[in-house]
């Protein structure tokens, strides 16, 4: 149960700090007083989003801390969550003056998504404008299930349908990938066709370049070359003779001085560099053949490697056999996908036959149900004055899966005899919305788990006997939950187990709002302002006492 509030710096309240109790716990105060500030600080522990123009001071954060009693039915949640596990948690909200918000359970930093998965299951906040929840099929949904206890089988299939979903949207984007690769499959076939016939694995880009020159100038080589051979081997003049004659002379005079010894010593490497060079040249000449045949292969070679450099705008082999394996794997990626969707599509079959066995589980829990709903719901809405209403809860198959089971649902309504019934957003009208409402509230909260329930002037537009049954309704609900009722009725106001009051006040010249704990003779007092106006009379303080009992 929700057992204190902490409100600081948030709109007209300054500091409010206020302790509940279990049972029906009922706020009054006037028009304005600041009943909806406190509403609105609660819907941040709700995960709702912060407006930086809530703080009033806006130099200080603004702090909305709210302390609830678990049980051990909650310890799960702390521990998947990696939590600090309390009976008593903190769940507190921090609003900077930057516009920033910060969230915590137990001085923890959460995400909003954790803060809001935890306090969902803590509170339930009702305002009177919210009825439209009813049209909706979740909340009928809800309805039905709670009565069905089909929470088990629903969280069941709720997972499994998530999966479905999943496998459905993986197939989906798979069959997109296959045919977008089989609309380039044969464009693609034909480049790799191409790339896959030249061996490129084995192609020396270098090596056919330089054979490719050499053939192209072998005339213009061979005729170099041989001038440079004659010229080293010709008799009396040529090179190696002058060396030799050279080497010889400085030999003589390598003992005269080092510098003549070192110089001697070059000459001979120089003489060994030379006749090795030679020795190379003799070698190149000896290999060099004009081959027209030859030069063709290289050349229609040479072509296409530059024709696919050109191609795929790319300038060395490497890349070529990146692309080449590349496209290899975009054809092998092709079978993949078709195994992919095959093993998808069973996957999809095999979920199918668990929703279906879900499905079916819940449809027949809710089957059986509905006449208890029903029986329920009309003899809620005769005590709160709709004698004559009539409710029914139409479930039709659908055929698809959806989120609740394989099936659709109506709640119908009739306030008035001798008429069909019709679905309730068509049929109810303002002034009935809030009575379902409530006797709806009622029969979800005999089956839910939820600790807190707040109704916000959900009594908006009733009096008399029928105020006197929504009073007496509450209290009933209070006992097997804390219900918090923001309310203008004295009937209801009667019926508190703790009675509090939101009151407006001036403090240093600025108006503020607090709440605060009335007495019993505080909460007489409050009763007979609530049915006499400002001025309290006798007969309001006596017809007071008789509502309290």
């Amino acid at each position: 149960m929700l057992s204190r509030i902490y409100i600081k710096n948030f709109a007209l309240i300054d500091t409010l700090d206020v302790s509940l109790n279990n049972g029906l716990q009922v706020i009054t105060g006037e028009t304005g007083a600041g009943k909806s500030i406190i509403l609105g600080a609660l819907r941040l522990i709700l995960g709702e989003r912060a407006d930086v123009k809530s703080i009033s001071k806006a130099e200080e954060k603004s702090v909305v801390e709210t302390e609830f009693a678990l049980n051990n039915q909650f310890k799960k949640f702390f521990i998947e969550n990696d939590l600090d596990y309390e009976l008593q948690t903190i769940i507190r909200r921090e609003i900077l003056p930057s516009g920033k918000s910060r969230a915590f359970i137990n001085d923890v930093p959460v995400t909003l998504d954790i803060l809001k998965e935890l306090s969902s299951q803590l509170i339930d906040i009702h305002s009177q404008f919210e009825t439209s929840n009813l049209f909706t099929s979740e909340y009928q949904f809800k309805i039905i299930d709670g009565l069905s206890e089909n929470k088990k089988i629903i969280d069941d299939y709720q997972q499994a349908f998530s999966a479905f979903q999943n496998l459905n949207t993986l197939l989906k984007k798979l069959k997109t990938q296959l045919s977008e690769t089989n609309k380039e499959s044969d464009y693609k076939d034909f480049l790799l066709n191409e790339l896959e016939e030249l061996k490129l694995d084995d192609v020396d880009y270098e090596d056919i370049q330089n054979q490719l020159s050499i053939q192209e100038n072998a005339g213009m080589i061979s005729e170099n070359v041989g001038q440079i051979l004659s010229r080293f081997h010709q008799e009396e003049i040529g090179i190696l003779s002058f060396f030799n004659e050279a080497k010889a002379k400085l030999s003589k005079i390598a003992g005269i001085s080092t510098s003549f010894a070192e110089l001697d010593q070059r000459l001979e490497t120089s003489f060994v560099d030379l006749k090795d060079i030679i020795s190379e040249l003799e070698h190149e000449a000896e290999k060099l053949e004009i081959n027209p045949e030859n030069l063709l292969v290289l050349t229609e070679l040479n072509n296409k490697i530059n024709a696919l450099f050109l191609k795929h705008n790319v300038s060395d082999i490497n890349e070529l056999i990146e692309i080449r394996n590349e496209l290899a794997g975009d054809q092998r990626g092709a079978s993949e996908l078709e195994a992919q969707i095959i093993e998808t599509e069973e996957n999809i079959a095999e979920k199918e036959k668990s929703l279906q066995v879900l499905a079916e589980k819940l449809s027949k829990n809710r089957k059986k149900n509905v006449p208890v709903f029903i029986k329920k719901a009309e003899g809620l809405l005769k005590k709160l004055g709709l004698e004559k209403a009539r409710v029914d809860i139409e479930l039709q198959d659908a055929e698809e899966f959806n989120q609740f089971g394989k099936e659709n649902i109506q709640l119908l309504f009739q306030a008035n005899s001798g008429f069909p019934l019709k679905p309730i957003q068509t049929a109810i009208s303002g002034g009935e919305r809030s009575r379902v409402m409530l006797a709806v509230k009622k029969i979800i909260a005999e089956s839910d788990e939820l600790p807190t329930l707040i109704l916000d002037e959900i009594d908006t537009g009733v009096s008399g006997k029928v105020a006197e049954e929504i009073g007496n309704l509450m209290r009933e609900m209070s006992e097997d939950m804390q219900l918090i009722v923001i309310s203008h009725l004295a009937q209801v106001a009667a019926k508190g187990n703790d009675n509090y009051k939101v009151v407006k006040q001036d403090i240093a010249g600025k108006t503020q709002s607090t709440i605060i704990s009335l007495s019993d003779e505080e909460k007489l007092n409050e009763i007979a302002q609530l049915l006499s106006g400002s001025k309290i009379t006798e007969a309001a303080l006596a017809q007071a006492k008789e509502l309290i009992g």
